[in-house]
């Protein structure tokens, strides 16, 4: 992976990233719903005048729980 991905998009391209979810049997639509929930959690608690990232154990938690219902 290099320092020029900056679209989930590319990121779930990346050769080395697709090796790593090919092993731990994580799909990219799998990853792609974890992050809308966690973003539409997050739009749902934030004030509106802030923007929405959510922090990464929010990312980490939601994908290990998907992880193990697998």
């Amino acid at each position: 992976m290099n320092d020029s991905i900056s679209t989930l998009d590319e990121l779930l391209s990346d050769p080395m990233v697709l090796l790593v979810m090919e092993r731990d049997r994580v799909r990219p639509e799998q990853v792609r719903m974890l992050l809308e929930r966690a973003r539409s959690r997050a739009v749902d608690d934030a004030p509106a005048d802030q923007p929405v990232i959510p922090p990464a154990h929010m990312v980490v938690k939601s994908c290990f729980q998907q992880w193990l219902r697998n």
